[in-house]
């Protein structure tokens, strides 16, 4: 059994803070081996039959775990999930619950109650970092061309296959019991364009016609994939300058690993690691805020910026992400300082050790690594 520290710190923190603690990623992202590397855990799996039978009388349930650590793994399969959690949460507050499932709480309507103020959220996102030491394997070359999900990212081949079988359980087990979408088809070429445009500014309409649905539609499906966290969706920052992109969002597939298969690639370019890094800085980043409040930059003279964070009361930070600190044009940057001097300029490469500083026109540059952009700014 992986121990993923990040991970396990975060829920031994957050069972501090309430009982119940909601977990909460795709399909084989390891919730489940996650969830069973704990210490000192009831776990029970809500896939099984006796386990559902077992449940049917919450309080009858909860009574025989008082003051035990419980894991309910995939408890959306349960017919009204939020009165189990509900019930634990008011009447048994000294058993840690910690719940597991695809989606966001309010995602589906079999979630009658969204238990605010009764418990935290934990976004288990495709591998960090520092998962990569827990796996055994560092080369981040790897984990951009097989992905984050731990089963895939452990495959001594390209799991092409293995993507494709993911991408029909999406289908089977998230999308039709939780939303119960229908023309397959439509949805499933939605996502392999989305995938394969991940990183680029969404337009509905580009999408309509060869997914043969409406503007309407093609919304509708950006929604159910962002609430099960297959797509990150960035809007863009601006203080409403005449010259900036003020409404059109980008949209980042979730995961490195089946971005590279909807584009066709089974090895890669200097040019395509820069790519993929963006993703894995975006997906570094919503682990540790636990947020996809990130932003991004762009004017209409097509200068962009890959990611903008706004901390709480203080001025704004520009991230640029890059695989090189030699490959660097500061030409965006420097354009979105002049327009907000206060801002923090960052660049973030693998190879910015020792952090560093630069400054182009009299506008200084900072270049870190990834670790060190997280201790900043987390």
């Amino acid at each position: 059994m992986v121990n993923r520290r990040f991970w396990r710190a975060r829920i031994e923190h957050q069972w501090t803070q309430r009982s119940i603690l909601w977990l909460r990623g795709v399909r084989r992202a390891g919730k489940t081996s996650l969830a069973q590397s704990l210490d000192d855990v009831e776990y029970f799996d809500c896939e099984l039959p006796r386990v559902r039978r077992a449940m049917e009388d919450p309080e009858a349930f909860l009574q025989g775990l008082r003051g035990k650590r419980v894991v309910l793994d995939e408890v959306h399969r349960l017919p009204n999930p939020s009165e189990l959690l509900k019930i634990a949460a008011d009447h048994f507050p000294k058993t840690s619950v910690l719940a597991t499932g695809s989606s966001t709480l309010g995602a589906s309507s079999r979630f009658r109650d969204t238990l605010a103020g009764r418990k935290t959220e934990l976004w288990l996102t495709p591998m960090i970092e520092g998962d990569l030491a827990d796996f055994g394997r560092t080369d981040l070359p790897h984990r951009l061309l097989h992905g984050g999900l731990p089963p895939f990212f452990l495959s001594p081949e390209l799991p092409e296959r293995d993507f494709q079988e993911w991408m029909d359980a999406y289908w089977a087990k998230d999308i039709q019991e939780l939303f119960r979408l229908e023309r397959r088809a439509s949805f499933q070429r939605f996502v392999e364009l989305l995938m394969a445009q991940s990183g680029g500014i969404f337009e509905a309409t580009k999408f309509a016609t060869p997914c043969g649905v409406s503007r309407t539609t093609i919304v509708n499906y950006l929604a159910v994939l962002e609430a099960t966290s297959v797509a990150l969706v960035l809007r863009p920052f601006s203080s409403r300058r005449s010259n900036e992109i003020v409404s059109a969002p980008k949209v980042y597939g979730f995961d490195t690993g089946l971005v590279c298969m909807h584009r066709g690639w089974s090895s890669l370019r200097p040019a395509d690691l820069g790519q993929l890094w963006e993703h894995f800085v975006l997906n570094e980043l919503t682990a540790h805020l636990q947020t996809t409040d990130l932003r991004y930059w762009r004017d209409k003279q097509g200068h962009e910026i890959d990611l903008i964070w706004l901390p709480r009361g203080k001025n704004p930070i520009a991230i640029e992400c890059k695989w090189s600190a030699r490959d660097f044009d500061p030409s965006n940057l420097l354009v979105f300082a002049r327009a907000y001097p206060e801002a923090t300029l960052l660049v973030t490469t693998p190879d910015s050790r020792p952090a560093f500083a630069r400054t182009y026109s009299g506008i200084e540059v900072n270049f870190l690594t990834l670790d060190r952009l997280v201790g900043l700014i987390g």
